[in-house]
Parts: C-alpha cells; structure tokens; sequence
C-alpha cells in the first residue's frame, strides 16, 4: 500500500511546494507525494475553484479552467487581484502549520521554508496533454492555454512583482518532465525528497 510508506521523520514540519506551468503535471505528482508521505494536500487552484463557486460559477469538470466559465473567472481575478491575495494568504496559513504538500503558483514566491520543485515542460509538451486531457484539438488546445498563461502571468506580476514561468529563483530543485511519464517524474521526486527535504526544513 502507498499511503504512508515515505520514510521521513518529522512530517508535521515538513513542507513541499510543487509548481509548474499548466499541464505540466504538478497537481497529480502533488496528490502522490502528499499520499505516500502522509502528508496534507492543500491547492491553490482548488482553492480558487472553491471562490468561483461562491461567487456563482459553476466550477464542475476537470478541465474547468479552460472553459469558458473558467477564462470568465480568470478575467475576474484580474479585475480584483484580493482574490488571488486572500487565496494566497490562506494558503500560507496551512504552511505554516507544516505537514504539507502544496500545489499553488504563488507559494513559491511567498514562503519562507520548505523544498520548493519547479516542473519545466515545454509548451508543446503541455498543450499535447491538455488536447489529450479535454479533447481539444492540438492547436486549439495551445490557443486556450496561452491565453490563460498570459493573463495568469499578469496576475502575479500585478500582485507579486514575479514572473512566473521565466524566474526560477525561489526553487532547490527544477525536473525536466518533458520525456518523463507521471510515474517517473514520481519516483524521481521520491528520490530527491528522501535525501534532501529534512536538511531544506530544517535551514530556511
């Protein structure tokens, strides 16, 4: 059973921040490390999601971003950037209480410890997979997913001062997943985080 078999001490101190380009397969790994680490999983676009809900979308679908509803929403949070910012504050919150694996753009950036992956995937490689994901045709696919990007982008920059996607400063470590499929980019993140995570906890 993969549940609770990782061999790290300490795990109510530990925190993982995993980030990454839409596509580029960050909230799967996430989910598995957080399981076999027996660890919390806390999202920052789920969390969003959760916003959209109260403000009256319908956030249903696992491609919902990419809907119409979703670029909606996306268009809202540009127009007010707190909901990015109470989103974010949030999930500090849950950091800071330790035992996490988080799955957010911004953490990154904002936090002050933990072990910090960045999954680099090119374009191509990411706009394949949304294709294959929602059923969208490739170019349409690579369309939707660089309009997102660009307002996404602007979001963080507005709120931030970062730019996500072009700086890698905050991370210890960044996978090239282009080649990888999901069970290799989950072993070699095992890898990584067995030899190393304790000593980044334990110093930032």
């Amino acid at each position: 059973m993969e549940q609770g078999s990782g061999k790290i001490d300490e795990k109510k101190k530990l925190v993982i921040c995993i980030s990454g380009m839409a596509g580029s397969g960050k909230s799967t790994v996430a989910k598995r490390l957080a399981k076999y680490y027996g660890l919390k999983y806390f999202s920052g676009g789920d969390a969003l999601k959760a916003v959209a809900a109260e403000m009256g979308f319908k956030t249903t679908g696992e491609g919902w971003w990419e809907t119409p509803e979703g670029v909606r929403f996306l268009q809202q949070r540009l127009d007010n950037l707190e909901i990015d910012k109470k989103v974010d504050e949030k999930l500090l919150e849950w950091a800071d209480q330790g035992g996490v694996v988080l799955d957010s753009w911004a953490m990154p950036w904002l936090l002050k410890k933990g072990f910090k992956i960045w999954l680099d995937a090119s374009e191509e490689t990411r706009a394949k997979r949304l294709a294959e994901r929602d059923g969208l045709d490739p170019e349409e696919a690579l369309e939707v997913l660089r309009d997102k990007e660009t307002k996404t982008k602007e979001i963080y920059s507005r709120l931030y001062g970062f730019n996500l996607g072009e700086d890698y400063e905050p991370f210890q470590l960044i996978l090239d997943v282009n080649l990888l499929s999901k069970d290799e980019v989950y072993e070699a993140l095992k890898l990584v985080i067995d030899k190393m995570v304790k000593k980044v906890n334990g110093n930032r």
